[in-house]
């Protein structure tokens, strides 16, 4: 089989490369999964890039790039209940998913997220919503967000974003989203009203009523939601590095729930949730594909088709 490896921590273009590996044979305790399509995250080549994150993931090298996907399920353990051949299903898996077979057990553990396919979501759409999807109702969920917040989110145009914004309206909230100029339309169709960052941000948004806020890149919105005066606990982040400042809730998919899934999934099907598609690459051209996400300016998930 195939597969989307890197032997060694660097830049895509160095590192990363294509390699034939024999077919792995499930646990007791695992599915084999033969992988359809691979959704890309900004995680995927930070981690490549930084061997202190990569030894925080548990990346032992080589590695498989990667880590959202949806497929088929090929062969199964002998102590699997849930899941039988054939069965639809998408997730995460920290083992690396960039590949034409994966092995992932169904406990639901930080490191392998397992979950059945509705058949009213196509594996493209299914393949983008472990990391981002769950990253984005943690962190609306860890400052409480309520029908009458208004949310600032920082970093709104990205795959996170796209997520916490419509989630954010769903719940009722008004939503502001900071951005680069070239994005506010994208923004606008997600239900944000947009707000260029950058130096002058908060004299931008001193005169309007902000209650909240979730920084989806980088802390100087944490900074400018602290000289607003919003209280740290209705602040939240998904940045860990450098530390945030005090008393505001780090947010990561991995504390996600079954239910917060469900709940993305049944917005997905109602057809009150999008998720607009970048960009869908063939495996042979998956330097394309990583420089695309790398890059900070695509409008919407970019996937890997197997």
């Amino acid at each position: 089989m195939k597969a989307l490896q890197y032997e060694k921590f660097g830049e895509a273009k160095d590192v990363l490369k294509i390699v034939e590996q024999p077919i792995p044979e499930p646990s007791m305790d695992e599915v084999r999964i033969r992988v359809t399509t691979v959704g890309l995250n900004p995680m995927d080549w930070l981690i490549m890039r930084n061997p202190q994150m990569g030894a925080q993931f548990g990346v032992q090298l080589p590695a498989t790039f990667g880590y959202d996907f949806a497929g088929v399920i090929e062969k199964v353990g002998t102590h699997i209940e849930e899941y039988k051949v054939g069965d639809r299903v998408f997730g995460t898996t920290y083992k690396g998913a960039a590949a034409e077979y994966i092995l992932v057990d169904d406990k639901v553990k930080t490191e392998n997220r397992l979950f059945h396919t509705p058949n009213e979501i196509s594996d493209e759409i299914a393949a983008t919503l472990g990391v981002c999807g769950l990253t984005a109702a943690v962190a609306l969920r860890t400052l409480d967000l309520q029908a009458s917040d208004t949310l600032l989110i920082g970093g709104a145009a990205g795959g996170v974003g796209t997520f916490a914004v419509q989630l954010a309206k769903l719940a009722g909230a008004n939503v502001i989203g900071t951005s680069s100029n070239t994005t506010f339309d994208y923004l606008r169709s997600l239900g944000a009203e947009p707000v260029e960052y950058g130096d002058g941000l908060l004299e931008r948004l001193k005169n309007i009523n902000i209650t909240a806020v979730t920084d989806l890149f980088s802390h100087d919105t944490l900074e400018v939601g602290l000289a607003l005066g919003i209280k740290p606990e209705k602040m939240s982040t998904i940045i860990m590095m450098p530390e945030p400042p005090a008393g505001i809730a780090r947010a990561t998919g991995g504390v996600g729930t079954k239910e917060d899934m469900a709940h993305i999934l049944e917005y997905i099907i109602s057809g009150d949730l999008k998720v607009p598609l970048a960009g869908n690459f063939a495996l042979a051209d998956y330097q394309a594909a990583v420089e695309l996400q790398a890059s900070r300016h695509a409008h919407g998930k970019v996937i890997i088709t197997l």
